[in-house]
């Protein structure tokens, strides 16, 4: 393998939705270091950053049918019993729900934790307080998806975070996902809500460290996990 190859497979994927920002740091980078040159240092890490932040790594996906993967990289902030927002259809009974906080510093690309058909997407104006809040599931702006799956209907609650602005949503109604795959974006800093339906037994606590597409956050099965896919 050549050196070229070994820097090509070593250089993490950015998402396009961050070229237009990186494109305005690097803009902005170059102004202050023509204006004083320790700004324009100061303005390459953030630049750096920003790209960093952008950051689109394929991952594991686990093939096997009942298992629940994190929609995102970040911190278990909740897993708990609480109703479920009331766009997404579920009623008032609570259901088990799975948090992760996204830092600045995680990867911010949202993915399907389960296989299954997006039978509704419903997107709720709202406040920016810390997403890190158990109130920012009520209060603050999120979009909301429910995936029709073989084990029921799941609800994939996207959170906009003190800092973050704008969610993106990949998908569109009708539409089929699998395990893993890419639904969608929040900039920057931020959380995603899992609810699952009865029969799910959770595999994470608060506070562990979970990785979208790759960490089992919750089992239908009775038997242990094989196989990985690369996506």
């Amino acid at each position: 393998m050549s050196i070229i190859d070994s820097i090509r497979k070593s250089i993490v994927p950015i998402h396009k939705e961050g070229y237009v920002f990186i494109a305005i740091f690097a803009v902005v980078t170059l102004v202050l270091g023509w204006i004083f040159a320790p700004l324009g240092w100061i303005g390459l890490i953030l630049t750096a950053w920003c790209a960093y932040f952008f950051r689109d790594p394929p991952r594991l996906v686990p093939l096997e049918d009942g298992i629940v993967v994190s929609p995102a990289d970040g911190r278990v902030s909740a897993v708990g019993r609480f109703p479920a927002p009331p766009e997404l259809g579920f009623g008032s009974e609570p259901l088990l729900r799975v948090s992760i906080f996204m830092s600045i510093f995680d990867c911010h690309v949202n993915r399907a934790p389960v296989a299954g058909r997006i039978v509704k997407i419903a997107y709720r104006p709202g406040l920016f307080i810390n997403a890190d809040l158990d109130k920012a599931s009520e209060d603050n702006e999120r979009n909301g998806l429910v995936i029709e799956s073989l084990n029921g209907r799941f609800g994939v609650v996207q959170i906009a975070g003190l800092v973050a602005r704008r969610i993106v949503c990949f998908v569109a109604q009708g539409e089929s996902v699998g395990v893993g795959d890419r639904i969608g974006l929040i900039r920057f800093g931020s959380r995603v809500d899992v609810y699952l339906p009865d029969g799910a037994r959770p595999l994470v606590g608060t506070g562990a460290k979970a990785v979208a597409g790759e960490t089992i956050i919750a089992d239908f099965r009775k038997e242990p996990h094989r196989g990985f896919r690369l996506n």
